[in-house]
């Protein structure tokens, strides 16, 4: 299988303020004064000021196009954000880490800092799980934006690998996401869109389904997690990809993981339904309080309708979701939802609950060959639909068929 789709980063809009402008002629030669006074020692006072105006340059696109040309300026950033411990002023380390995130936010700068220090995911790394070190956050989401990318991606899985045999460096991931308190200074929220970028790749997508390891039962909980969308949206984005990987979707919806409940209850709000409908939903979805809120964050929900479309890529997946009343919650969003790409992907959903059953030998949805010219005119008629939906309101959806419990053949 390939690789899954689902980036995630950390934004470096807010980090810093805008630099103020500089000639053009002289810009680079005014930078590179800078560096003597980001030296190990340099007075504290200089260096501080130096970090803060390099922050500075860091919150504008001009500003970091400069940047991205002074390779030893870069290293001594890292050497800042990532190096020994530092004294008792510890603002130009923190400040060093805020402009690394800042940097790293811009895909074209990945590889100019992977080239000032090649180094740079494992080192960011080893802060971002030091459960001692201040901004283990800010490490987090430098390594959020630089795995955007895949060659960034590529480096961290082997940074993660070289950690320890077995997939242990990945498991030192997990247990800091999952650990509250962690860090007492950090809260690692940023681990999460971490995660979610790793699981494009088949080999933590293997580490992260290995039922001996129990690492989704983990992770579940986190769905519901009220203090930061960074952290649900990640693991969200986590399971999505997981989700991609069909040959686990009997264990993922069977009794030792029971994903579905996780998946829909962020979907699901105050509705009081029927008793007939509330004897077909998941415990956990039964009778929920007037108070109940659905996510939101819209992007969120989003990957979530994504990650239980996937599930219904089998004909097993699609039995299981039907039976646990997933139309039900669907039914009750898809009327609430005031996104239109949400909406759309909520649509799309309930009519592969509610459809026919696919043909003999195309019941596996994820390996069903599309021709090319067929998935462009798929995509046209998608994009069409998409903005059909922005400019008016949704008709109703169709109602679910009586015979929804019956067996597909």
């Amino acid at each position: 299988m390939g690789e899954a789709p689902a980036g995630a980063g950390a934004s470096g809009g807010g980090l810093a303020p805008a630099a103020p402008r500089m000639p053009e002629a002289g810009a680079e030669a005014e930078v590179a004064t800078l560096l003597p006074f980001l030296a190990p020692g340099a007075r504290a006072d200089l260096r501080a000021e130096a970090v803060r105006h390099v922050l500075a340059l860091t919150g504008s696109g001009p500003g970091r196009a400069l940047l991205a040309g002074q390779a030893a300026l870069l290293r001594a950033l890292v050497e800042l954000a990532a190096g020994p411990a530092p004294a008792p002023a510890p603002a130009p380390a923190r400040d060093a880490a805020r402009a690394l995130v800042n940097l790293a936010a811009e895909p074209g700068l990945h590889e100019p800092l992977l080239e000032a220090e090649p180094a740079l995911p494992a080192r960011l790394l080893g802060r971002a799980l030091d459960p001692e070190w201040p901004w283990a956050e800010e490490a987090a989401a430098v390594l959020a934006n630089l795995s955007r990318e895949p060659a960034p991606c590529a480096a961290l899985m082997a940074a993660l690998a070289a950690a320890g045999p077995g997939g242990s460096g990945l498991e030192r991931l997990v247990r800091a996401l999952c650990t509250p308190g962690y860090n007492a200074r950090a809260p690692l929220h940023y681990l999460g869109p971490v995660l979610s970028n790793l699981s494009q790749r088949p080999a933590a997508r293997a580490f992260l389904l290995d039922p001996d390891r129990c690492v989704v039962q983990r992770l579940l909980p986190l769905t519901q997690f009220p203090d930061s969308s960074v952290r649900r949206g990640g693991v969200v984005g986590t399971l999505r990809n997981c989700c991609f990987e069909h040959r686990h979707h009997e264990w993922l919806l069977g009794p030792k993981v029971d994903i579905l409940p996780f998946l829909l209850l962020p979907l699901a709000g105050p509705e009081d339904f029927s008793e007939e409908e509330m004897e077909r939903l998941p415990v956990d979805l039964q009778y929920l309080p007037p108070d109940k809120q659905r996510e939101p964050d819209a992007d969120i929900r989003k990957m979530l309708i994504e990650a239980i479309m996937l599930l219904t890529a089998t004909a097993f997946g699609r039995q299981q979701v039907r039976n646990q009343g997933a139309y039900l919650i669907l039914r009750e969003l898809h009327s609430w939802e005031p996104e239109p790409d949400v909406q759309v992907a909520c649509e799309k959903l309930i009519q592969v609950l509610i459809g026919d059953e696919p043909e003999q030998g195309m019941e596996n949805l994820l390996e069903v060959q599309v021709p090319e010219d067929v998935e462009q005119q798929l995509q046209r008629l998608d994009q069409q639909e998409r903005e059909q939906h922005s400019r008016k309101h949704p008709e109703e959806l169709a109602p679910e068929p009586q015979a929804q419990g019956a067996a597909p053949t």
